[in-house]
């Protein structure tokens, strides 16, 4: 039976592409294992699905001064041992890593046992995790074009994203009946990613008895996030987070306001739904998800309101223009050329194995 070691770990981002993949892995009798860190977020989603897991010490590796730095290498020391022992004991035929900090041991091990190895990059330019991996990788998959130049040209293969195909069958009327929304007014989806996103819930939040007036909100705000004042209020529900049902709400949003992780987006973009991309601010991150935003803000999918620039005032009529050229939006996503990503990567995977 074929072997394949899925890895990825540290944020919902880095795990819903192999989660993406694992039906089509099991359809092609691949036996699969995967790979994380001892309790990440990672952990749960992947045992839920009764694939075999195992953990393996992580640390992340700052551009900044922590003091975590003088604990995490040795973390990161004691991951790559655990990641040597597992290849050697897992002996997989192939190795598919989606990013995090926990995934460069995994493909350093696999890479040094010449274990074919592929890594994904969701983002427009590689994060450090994947700069680390990619010299050990037989190939790297990449979401964007103006990825490609990035990446070593041997290498770089423009696959797209894989998208959970579950979230392409949501039912509206099952999502009304679990929210208790109306169908009299349109919804508006609010996510901030699977950890949350502090300044896309203020602001939000800040216009809501304004926004109230000609929307409902549906809103995912990430753990420990919740505003229990807002509980009982008429046209707004709010979720730590949301598995199940994720696919019957984004059928029944009319406009969608996130993040800008790329996974986030390219569902987003998948269901043609209209949306406002608040990325993360360059001064919390390395900027990929302004990177990511101006990308779909350019190719017609998406607007952009930056971190910065938000006022209440400009939020609400950023939403209001939004809803009101919605179709606009639709019909340059219909014409984008989304490519079969699941498809294309497993092909990559069955070339390696049969070679």
């Amino acid at each position: 039976m074929k072997h394949i070691v899925l890895t990825g770990g540290g944020t919902a981002g880095h795990v819903t592409p192999n989660i993406a993949m694992i039906p089509r892995l099991k359809e092609l009798g691949y036996k699969i294992s995967y790979i994380g860190s001892y309790q990440g977020m990672e952990r749960k989603l992947i045992e839920e699905m009764g694939i075999p897991y195992y953990g393996i010490s992580s640390g992340k590796l700052r551009r900044y001064f922590d003091v975590k730095n003088f604990t995490d290498p040795f973390r990161v020391l004691k991951g790559f041992h655990e990641a040597k022992k597992l290849m050697k004991q897992l002996k997989p035929d192939v190795v598919f890593s989606k990013g995090g900090f926990v995934t460069v041991p995994v493909v350093i091990a696999a890479g040094r046992r010449k274990i074919p190895t592929f890594i994904h990059e969701s983002d427009m330019t590689p994060g450090l995790a994947n700069k680390l991996s990619i010299p050990f990788a037989t190939k790297v998959c990449c979401n964007f074009p103006e990825t490609v130049s990035e990446l070593p040209a041997n290498k770089a293969i423009l696959t797209g994203t894989p998208i959970r195909q579950e979230l392409l069958s949501g039912n509206p009327q099952k999502a009304l009946a679990f929210t208790g929304l109306s169908s009299e007014k349109p919804v508006i989806m609010v996510i901030g990613g699977s950890l949350g996103a502090v300044a896309v819930n203020n602001a939000v939040r800040a216009i809501l008895p304004e926004l109230l007036k000609d929307f409902q909100v549906i809103h995912l705000c990430g753990k420990g996030k919740l505003d229990s004042s807002l509980t009982d209020t008429k046209g707004y529900v709010q979720y730590e987070y949301i598995k199940d049902e994720l696919a019957d709400l984004f059928a029944l949003a009319d406009i969608v306001i996130s993040r800008a992780g790329a996974n986030a987006i390219c569902e987003i973009s998948a269901l043609k739904k209209p949306n406002l991309l608040i990325p993360l601010s360059a001064r919390a991150s390395r900027g990929d998800q302004i990177l990511n935003a101006r990308s779909f803000e350019k190719l017609g999918y998406s607007m952009v309101l930056e971190e910065e620039e938000i006022t209440n005032q400009k939020l609400l009529e950023s939403i209001q223009t939004l809803y009101q050229n919605r179709n606009s939006y639709i019909q340059a996503m219909e014409k984008s050329k989304q490519t079969d990503s699941i498809e294309q990567i497993v092909q990559l995977f069955e070339q390696a194995v049969n070679k």
